[in-house]
């Protein structure tokens, strides 16, 4: 797993990326501070909130350093971690927030659920299980490049619908990397298992793009497909039952029945932009169901190593899956673990609201990653006992990456604290007052899909659709046809690494740059707002029974 750290040489376009950099800095920084004006039948419905006439001076010093930062980042005139630690200076310099306040971003419970998942990551690849996995994956899904990442991408949308979408790109990333590897060496014969000077390297890299992008995407993907999938999902629930507390509940069945198609057609789109016209591998005809099977044979039974490891692999997945309870409806299929140690906890007289919150994915990968360190694997030459994970081992993690991952929560919590995430959703819902329903429903999709770029999805929606609620009942429609459009837009944001956790992950690998994921991430972006859009029409309002006429009693002041 390679350091985005590593150096890169300065060009033009890097001396070019830093003058813009600091021109629009400067621009926005010293800019007549903008007003939005308030609307007075929007604040004064249920759900609304109140939107500041000015931009505070915090908000905008904060859109300045995100213009900064986001110019820097995509044109990295300096390298991606270095960029992500500007917050640490200039948040306590401009007056946005502390260094104490800022710097917890950087020490988030995700940032150490990445940490532990990149250790055990390390560990799969260590003891050589990812290429074991990789050969039984592609035996079953077939040889051909664009089955192969069909193949990941339906797997780990599937894992995505049940556990976070963090987890499953940590559980599918090694195994596609792995794979990757088979194909070079395949291609190579015995020599030594490297991209750049393997036959037919322009088409296994070009595969090897698509392939973690294709993971990426499918993550975020299959998470919004399912109430449980992903945390703004949740969050949609609570803030709908708040704020139309008379109206249907969403359940997990009729969510999907709504939903879950919405996602298959996402995914098969993402499948086809990214395959389009992907080249052939090279000796790609001669890589038949048996020829896997036969290399198969050719490692030899799994090591006692190897069995360990895959046993800390599949009981992390499994921790991870059922940590949350399982239900369908009303009916609980699966309690989750995490609700009966929360309860044990208060039982044994710890504080009810940190049981609540003492069982963490982070807390099963640092759990997981630490008992690698513990688990013997074999002895070596000398009789010395190896474990599952050493620190020089574990000294390969990405330290570039979370970093990354920092600086982007640090981003995402000022964009709250200082208000500008709310100035925004109030600056669009005057914008959009007195627009046709489906062109407000597109707006919506597009504001939240590029706003959620630069921001945690969950922080965005928190803010923005209590906005859209007022909005909704201000022009007399359903709530529902704006707001649950709005809530899957926030996870479909493919350009950037600090988008989504699976884009920082994937971005991470040192596998695919910043450009080749905006390149296809923006394609997608615009392909989802239209997509969603029409879905909402053609697929929503009948499911979830919407009149486009006529608003529900339950809405209404």
């Amino acid at each position: 797993m390679s350091n985005v750290t590593a150096p890169v040489p300065m060009s033009r376009a890097g001396t070019v990326g830093k003058l813009v950099a600091v021109a629009l800095f400067a621009a926005i920084l010293l800019a007549p501070n903008p007003v939005a004006e308030r609307s007075q039948s929007s604040v004064a419905q249920p759900g609304a909130t109140a939107q500041p006439a000015t931009l505070s001076l915090p908000a905008q010093r904060l859109a300045a350093v995100t213009a900064l930062m986001a110019v820097l980042w995509l044109t990295q005139a300096l390298p991606m971690a270095a960029t992500s630690l500007i917050p640490l200076a200039a948040f306590p310099l401009l007056g946005i927030q502390t260094a104490e306040e800022v710097s917890h971003a950087y020490i988030d419970a995700s940032v150490f659920l990445f940490l532990g998942g990149f250790i055990i990551a390390l560990g799969i690849e260590k003891w050589g299980l990812h290429r074991r996995i990789a050969l039984h994956i592609v035996r079953l899904v077939g040889s051909g490049p664009r089955r192969m990442v069909l193949g990941f991408m339906l797997a780990t949308a599937f894992l995505s619908m049940w556990i976070s979408n963090t987890a499953a790109t940590l559980l599918m990333l090694p195994i596609g990397l792995a794979l990757v590897s088979q194909l070079v060496e395949l291609s190579r014969g015995d020599a030594p298992p490297t991209v750049a000077n393997a036959p037919g390297a322009s088409a296994i890299d070009r595969f090897t793009l698509v392939l973690l992008l294709g993971i990426a995407y499918a993550a975020s993907i299959g998470g919004f497909t399912t109430l449980v999938g992903t945390p703004t999902n949740v969050q949609f629930q609570k803030i709908w039952a708040e704020t139309f507390p008379a109206a249907p509940r969403f359940s997990v069945g009729l969510w999907m029945a709504a939903v879950v198609p919405i996602g298959v057609l996402y995914l098969l789109l993402a499948w086809g932009v990214l395959t389009w016209g992907l080249p052939p591998l090279p000796g790609g005809r001669r890589f038949d169901r048996r020829f896997f099977t036969d290399r198969l044979r050719a490692l030899g039974p799994p090591s006692g190593a190897e069995i360990r490891m895959f046993l800390v692999f599949a009981v992390t997945a499994a921790l991870w899956i059922t940590r949350k309870a399982f239900a369908f409806g009303e009916t609980e299929i699966l309690p989750g673990w995490g609700d009966w140690v929360s309860g044990r906890l208060t039982a044994a007289g710890v504080d009810p609201e940190i049981a609540r919150e003492a069982m963490h994915d982070s807390v099963v990968a640092i759990g997981m990653a630490l008992a690698m360190f513990v688990i013997p694997a074999r002895r070596d030459e000398f009789g010395r006992t190896e474990y599952l994970m050493d620190w020089e081992t574990a000294e390969r993690l990405p330290w570039g990456i979370l970093l990354l991952i920092g600086g982007g929560f640090a981003l995402a919590d000022a964009f709250q604290s200082t208000g500008l995430s709310a100035w925004v959703g109030g600056a669009f819902a005057q914008a959009v007052a007195g627009w046709p329903v489906w062109l407000l429903v597109a707006a919506v999709c597009f504001l939240l899909t590029f706003l959620t770029e630069l921001t945690s999805n969950v922080a965005t929606i928190s803010t923005i659709l209590p906005v859209l609620a007022g909005t909704a009942v201000a022009i007399e429609v359903d709530p529902r046809l704006i707001m649950v459009p709005a809530t899957i837009a926030t996870s479909c944001a493919f350009m950037l690494p600090i988008a989504t956790p699976p884009n920082a992950i994937i971005f991470g690998s040192g596998r695919v740059s910043i450009g080749q994921m905006a390149r296809y991430g923006i394609w997608l972006n615009l392909l989802g707002v239209v997509l969603i859009t029409a879905a909402t029409f053609l697929l929503l309002v009948p499911q979830l029974g919407i009149s486009l006429t006529t608003p529900p009693t339950w809405s209404q002041p």
